[in-house]
């Protein structure tokens, strides 16, 4: 398919996703058309299709932060070549037949790992490693709290934690979650609700807490935090606003940190996946990093899959299978 024909592509209309014709878009200067094997789903995509986050400016509205596929065109300057097996990290626009994405923003599928799971790859590994490694820093031995460590953003951090030698701990919705987590390499955790929380203090103190839940969870990360430590916040699942102690903050020299991917700029994404390339995806070849794909539906079953990960009892990742003949 080429400019000017059109693709089919899955919005959100309403609460409720569309499998539709959409027009192609071209392939310029610096990009690449993938013809896409299958998309990861995300909260993101969730949130969008309600209406409450709207994709940034310029990028598509189709949904889809991530895929995995066959590259079908090159621009100039690409540096991909026609047939190169990738995975993308984009703003939007996965989960169609076909997307056009920045060069720099595609990542060669790891040795060993199928188009299916590579399309689970992208968007959690490069949240995991910008949060914890490059905005907060973590170092070897330092000990992190995952909250939500089941999640597809979850699961790749505590194996990133365990290939670098930080001890984990996550509080998680399920025994069986926590012992899914345990498996992955996390030292224990706490089950979600109030009470045991509060059981967090037992591993406390952190260095580090990565956190996609927000307002509910706010005062207690303050506490759980040791001194100098990094929470960074990436999600507002517990709600937006919380009554804090700035004089625990101060005295702690706590450093908060919220952080968003979706919008970061084009240079910034280019950056962050060739620090992923060079520092991760070798660990993936090495057995250390494995894809965490609970299941995967056909594109047709794509509300289905929208209404599973709402439900919160995914573990790791759920992949929509776009095109079979390449998976």
């Amino acid at each position: 398919m080429h400019y000017g024909g059109s693709v089919k592509a899955l919005q959100g209309v309403e609460g409720r996703v569309e499998w539709a014709q959409q027009p192609a878009p071209a392939c310029d200067v610096g990009q690449i058309r993938i013809r896409v094997a299958a998309a990861g789903l995300n909260r993101a995509d969730l949130l969008q299709c309600a209406g409450l986050y709207p994709p940034p400016p310029g990028a598509s509205d189709v949904l889809g932060l991530e895929c995995a596929g066959v590259v079908s065109e090159v621009g100039a300057g690409s540096g991909w070549k026609v047939g190169d097996r990738v995975c993308a990290l984009l703003a939007g626009g996965g989960m169609a037949e076909e997307v056009v994405i920045d060069a720099r923003h595609a990542l060669p599928v790891p040795e060993g790992v199928s188009l299916l799971e590579a399309a689970a790859l992208p968007e959690v590994y490069a949240t995991a490693w910008l949060n914890l490694f490059q905005l907060a820093g973590l170092k070897p031995g330092e000990k992190v709290l995952l909250h939500a460590g089941a999640s597809g953003v979850g699961s790749a951090a505590i194996q990133l934690c365990k290939a670098f030698g930080s001890p984990c701990w996550v509080s998680v919705g399920s025994a069986e979650r926590l012992a899914y987590c345990e498996v992955l390499g996390a030292q224990g955790g706490v089950l979600r609700g109030a009470d045991n929380l509060q059981a967090l203090r037992d591993f406390a103190p952190f260095d580090v807490i990565l956190d996609p839940v927000g307002g509910s969870y706010a005062a207690l990360n303050l506490e759980l935090l040791a001194l100098d430590g990094r929470w960074v916040n990436i999600g507002l699942m517990g709600g937006r606003k919380a009554e804090l102690d700035l004089g625990l903050l101060l005295a702690k020299r706590i450093h908060l940190i919220g952080s968003t991917l979706r919008s970061r700029d084009e240079q910034f994404k280019a950056d962050l996946l060739r620090d992923l390339q060079q520092q991760v995806w070798p660990l993936f070849a090495e057995g250390r990093l494995k894809p965490q794909l609970q299941r995967s539906f056909p594109i047709g079953d794509a509300q289905t899959a929208f209404a599973e990960l709402a439900s919160n009892r995914v573990n790791g990742k759920l992949v929509l299978t776009i095109d079979p003949t390449l998976v």
